[in-house]
């Protein structure tokens, strides 16, 4: 276990060494940062001293030399519009992302799987054909349109939920959460479910298909021949055994949820890291967005290690090697 626990260490190293230098030399592609930030009225010279100050009158070379150093010290530069760190910008964010992704994910779990389970008990239904038609649905619609039709119905038709915003917070653990609070919770309540909509529905119809096959299997016919009870069985014995690939998609899934939750976060004006990546993109502020891509980059490596770990805990038969 401590060698396979090295080994992927030291892929996880390798992995986010590479996606530096990808992010890194193709933002240097992008656009100059420096005639988006200076005032139209600036000289040549002004443009100059201030390409100078950002460091950007080195080669790419040097430059990423000097961002690989500082990303070793926990410094990613600092944000050419804001004039901050740009980790204390991304770290004062995150947790309204993580906030509105750990509902999404709550909404998808708490729903998918038990109506993958029942749609895979009866699967002859008219709730179950209903259930896999839904989930279709939710696959095909777009996390934008589901967001502007929950916004219309709930917000401007019924007058239930707020529209935008996080609304109230409380502190815990020296972190602001909107969920502590009523009105904070009313906030969360639409980000999070159109967010969740997809994965749910992905979700539903994945451990439905892998119910059924596990419900085939003879060690689930000899235990409801020896009289377990339809839940102990399907819960205990079968479901147990679907999950595996259900935690593979899942434990990315929540990795692209983190990364795309631009869009989410956009049209419902939450305060997170995906609005900070809109705003970083419209002012060509670099530092922000080779920021954000190098944390995602590293949140999905640390989501495929823990995913590797956990199936050893699902399944003990799995060698790690």
């Amino acid at each position: 276990m401590a060698i396979y626990l090295l080994k992927r260490f030291i892929q996880m190293i390798a992995v986010l060494v590479t996606v530096s230098l990808i992010v890194f030399f193709v933002m240097s592609f992008t656009g100059d940062p420096v005639l988006m930030i200076a005032p139209p009225q600036a000289t040549e010279e002004q443009i100059e001293e201030a390409r100078r100050q950002l460091g950007l009158d080195k080669p790419l070379w040097a430059q990423y030399v000097v961002f690989m150093g500082n990303l070793l010290k926990g410094d990613m530069g600092r944000s050419y519009l804001f004039k901050q760190p740009v980790v204390r910008l991304i770290t004062e964010r995150m947790p309204a992302t993580f906030e509105m992704v750990g509902a999404a994910v709550f909404l998808s779990l708490l729903i998918s799987v038990p109506t993958g389970v029942y749609a895979a008990a009866r699967p002859g239904s008219r709730l179950s054909r209903a259930l896999m038609g839904g989930s279709l649905l939710g696959i095909s619609l777009p996390s934008f349109w589901v967001g502007i039709l929950l916004i219309y119905v709930f917000a401007v038709e019924l007058g239930l939920l707020p529209s935008s915003g996080r609304g109230a917070t409380a502190t815990l653990w020296g972190v602001r959460w909107s969920f502590l609070t009523r009105d904070g919770l009313a906030h969360l309540l639409m980000p999070a479910l159109t967010l969740a909509l997809g994965t749910l529905a992905i979700l539903t119809r994945l451990v439905r298909a892998q119910m059924r096959e596990v419900l085939r299997q003879d060690y689930v016919r000899f235990a409801r021949a020896k009289g377990v009870s339809p839940l102990k069985l399907l819960f205990s014995h079968a479901l147990k055994n679907a999950l595996i690939p259900v935690i593979t998609f899942f434990g990315l899934e929540v990795g692209n949820l983190i990364a795309f939750a631009t869009v989410t976060e956009t049209i419902f004006a939450w305060p997170g890291m995906g609005k900070l990546l809109v705003d970083a993109i419209n002012t060509a502020d670099r530092p922000i967005i080779v920021a954000y891509l190098m944390i995602v980059a590293a949140i999905f490596v640390g989501i495929n290690f823990t995913i590797d770990v956990v199936y050893t805990l699902i399944d003990p038969r799995i060698d790690l090697r």
